[in-house]
């Protein structure tokens, strides 16, 4: 896919995302290509009928999945995408799949990389991802492009609940305090 046309596919899927959630995604997508990937949305949002014949093809374990998440009005809010590697959209490399899970987890998400593994496998993978271990030759979960929230459960993500925006950082005080404490500590130092 072109540059242009991904981009394109990217803006038009994060619309069907859940406000915080697609912030996340974007925040994912913005990490991955600054390491040098093209990540491309390949699902968001998906009707209960895809979600059926992805369940009945093998392709998903759920009958409903955070793709199939709406809001009350039955509008689009996704709580899963599966981020392809553009330039190897059918057979992704374990390099940006590691990089996938690691970008995610630095924003409140998961993937599914670890699915499926025995406990030894999971923290070999787990390991990897901690040491920034890219080229390690591990056996990886059965969903790796998946990502989904850490925050909401899927039941709760049925009831209506959403993630939540991450709290501001405090504001860092403007470089003048810094030479005023200085002072301070200079006066109470000399006994002023």
């Amino acid at each position: 896919m072109d540059e242009i046309a991904r981009r394109t596919r990217n803006t038009q899927r994060l619309a069907e995302l859940d406000r915080v959630f697609a912030g996340r995604v974007a925040a994912v997508i913005e990490t991955l290509e600054a390491d040098g990937y093209r990540p491309r949305i390949q699902d968001g949002w998906r009707s209960p009928e895809s979600q059926l014949q992805a369940f009945n093809t093998g392709h998903s374990k759920l009958r409903f999945g955070f793709h199939n998440v709406t809001g009350p009005g039955g509008e689009k809010q996704s709580l899963a995408v599966d981020l392809l590697d553009d330039d190897f959209p059918l057979n992704s490399r374990s390099d940006y799949l590691l990089r996938l899970a690691a970008a995610a987890l630095e924003h409140r998400c998961q993937t599914g990389v670890l699915w499926g593994l025995p406990p030894a496998l999971r923290e070999a993978v787990r390991s990897a991802i901690e040491r920034r271990e890219w080229n390690a030759r591990l056996k990886l979960g059965w969903d790796p492009t998946h990502i989904e929230p850490t925050d909401v459960t899927l039941e709760e993500a049925r009831n209506g609940a959403r993630p939540r925006a991450a709290a501001r950082a405090p504001q860092r005080a403007t470089r003048r305090a810094a030479p005023r404490r200085k002072r301070a500590r200079r006066r109470a130092a000399r006994g002023k």
